[in-house]
């Protein structure tokens, strides 16, 4: 890294405004060649709109653009490409109709001719097996047809090929949000290699440990300004949380709770995986927060399904005794519904008691939504606002705020974190463990190893089965993942 060098960009006094709210109020931004700049911050910082208008998606209310020292006038996405600008974002850009060749195609249209679909295939595979080997996708594979981590590393594969247009600079928003520890591990190690090669990185993580280990310098975000910049050795965790503000005197209480005895309260959930029809099964009881571990995609969110499915109709190998509520980590596909306002994707699991005869009271589903708002901390100034105005963060809120509003008692979570700031996820974690102190009981699959040591019980799966069963005083990172990828069960 050389900071002394004409930056790959230059960001200048940008801003932004959506109607009343500054989304950007005067950022200053460069990148050097070769750097690796972490952008942190809570949700609606800033962070996903300052990448945007880098990457032409967004126009900026003013401010300047500057790429390799060159004032940019009309700036445009596929300008941006030509000068080698790329970006990963947090809520994936692929076309779930296509292959993973006809989707890398999209993006470079230089590979073109009879057999390009060949050679598309060829380049995105070759770059896969480079940054996530062992990584099972093949060229053919239908998108749509993919588990969300799955299709992440696909996008991390697109922006990172090489054709026609240089490569300079990859913006990675959340590029780790769906992908477990394992998978996380490879690509960050792949960023050290690609900057130590010349190319820049911008990495948007609130996992604050990822942007310690990887980045050259660390830039804060806050209410839409910049409040800090400095090289990452001069921060650490503690001074990033107390620049980003909030949660700084939080404790961890967590690991001090007593874990509940096991069977001492009527079972709520038993469920077994559908390929394991003869061995070990996952139990649930009352006010028990389980954890699902294990290395993603091999049944976690199978079987979360499976447990949704059976509050409404017969599943061979499932009971469910109380309501289900289901909280998507793929919260574009399976959570929001994206034509409807805030407080009405909030309201849709608890409209019974919404109602004032045959229809729903838009006074009380306001009220509703406004109570979870302020309790869960959604960042919004009218909550009649289309959820799509929220950033990815504060829409994983509103499905939080759904599901906990809701008359059940079950509450499931697919890896529900996925870009949520670390102001939240403490907030969260203490609502949670709030919660299940009621008698609610929470089933957690979460890819962040670190979010386990909140679970009471902790079930392993490789390969759609469970392999370990362990309890929270058992729990080491050691162990999951030595059972994740053994053989045999543990």
């Amino acid at each position: 890294m050389a900071d002394d060098r004409t930056p790959i960009v230059t960001l200048g006094g940008v801003e932004k405004h959506f109607g009343a709210v500054h989304a950007l109020d005067g950022v200053d931004l460069s990148v050097a060649a070769g750097e690796c700049v972490g952008l942190v911050g809570h949700n609606g910082a800033g962070k996903s709109t300052l990448m945007h208008i880098l990457a032409g998606i967004g126009m900026p209310d003013a401010g300047s653009i500057s790429i390799g020292g060159v004032e940019q006038g009309s700036y445009t996405v596929g300008l941006a490409q030509r000068l080698g600008i790329r970006c990963v974002f947090q809520e994936l850009s692929l076309c779930p109709n296509l292959t993973v060749a006809e989707n890398t195609h999209v993006t470079h249209a230089s590979i073109r001719g009879i057999g390009w679909r060949g050679r598309a295939a060829a380049l995105v595979v070759h770059k896969l097996d480079e940054v996530f080997p062992g990584h099972g996708i093949e060229a053919r594979d239908v998108v749509a047809d993919l588990p969300i981590g799955k299709r992440q590393m696909v996008e991390v594969a697109r922006a990172f090929t090489v054709t026609q247009d240089p490569l300079k600079l990859v913006i990675l928003d959340e590029p780790t949000s769906s992908l477990d520890a394992h998978t996380a591990g490879q690509l960050l190690a792949f960023v050290r290699r690609a900057t130590g090669q010349g190319i820049s990185c911008i990495l948007i993580s609130h996992l604050l440990g990822e942007i310690l280990e990887t980045a050259n310098r660390i830039v804060v975000m806050r209410d839409g300004k910049v409040v800090a910049s400095d090289r990452a050795s001069a921060f650490d965790r503690d001074r990033l949380v107390t620049t980003m503000g909030g949660a700084e005197q939080h404790k961890k209480t967590v690991r001090d709770t007593k874990a509940k005895v096991r069977g001492s309260t009527p079972v709520r959930v038993s469920a077994r995986p559908k390929l394991q029809a003869d061995a070990a099964q996952l139990i649930a009881h009352r006010g028990e927060i389980i954890g699902l571990a294990g290395l993603a995609g091999h049944g976690q969110t199978r079987l979360l399904l499976d447990i949704f499915n059976a509050s409404s109709r017969r599943i061979p190998g499932v009971e469910v005794t109380m309501p289900v509520a289901l909280v998507a980590g793929d919260r574009q596909t399976d959570g929001i519904f994206p034509l409807w306002s805030i407080a009405q994707n909030i309201g849709i699991r608890s409209l019974k008691r919404l109602r004032r005869g045959p229809f729903v009271a838009s006074d009380l589903e306001t009220q509703f939504a406004d109570g979870w708002r302020q309790k869960i901390g959604i960042r919004s100034p009218d909550l009649d606002n289309n959820i799509l105005s929220l950033s990815g963060g504060n829409q994983q809120k509103t499905l939080f705020a759904r599901a906990l509003g809701s008359d059940a008692s079950i509450i499931l979570m697919d890896d529900p974190m996925r870009g949520v700031d670390i102001g939240t996820k403490l907030e969260v974690y203490d609502l949670i463990r709030a919660e299940a102190q009621t008698g609610r009981t929470f089933l957690w699959y979460t890819t962040e190893t670190e979010e386990l040591g909140h679970c009471d019980h902790i079930y392993v799966f490789r390969n759609g089965c469970i392999v370990a069963d362990l309890d929270r005083s058992e729990l080491t990172e050691q162990k999951v993942i030595q059972s994740s990828f053994a053989e045999g069960a543990a």
